[in-house]
């Protein structure tokens, strides 16, 4: 695996660190995150989109990170499409 680091979430402490990463061999973003709540979980999982099934696939999982990481999430990207 490819892995560029990209950023972590900048209010990081000891117990937390959402992180972005690029995989530039599999061309996909890589991300560490909280768990969601119980209660969100069951909310991502119920909700209806037009050709998605509904439920959560067990080798798929839901995060959350803090918006203050969209710069990284931007940078990510760019990495991915231009790769340096």
């Amino acid at each position: 695996m490819s892995l560029r680091f990209i950023g972590i979430d900048p209010n990081t402490g000891d117990h937390e660190s959402p992180t972005v990463w690029v995989d530039q061999e599999k061309q996909e973003l890589v991300l560490q995150g909280w768990k969601p709540s119980p209660e969100l979980e069951a909310e991502c999982a119920a909700f209806e989109v037009p050709g998605h099934a509904v439920g959560i696939p067990d080798h798929e999982a839901v995060i959350r990170v803090p918006a203050r990481m969209v710069p990284m999430l931007r940078k990510a990207c760019d990495a991915l499409d231009n790769p340096a």
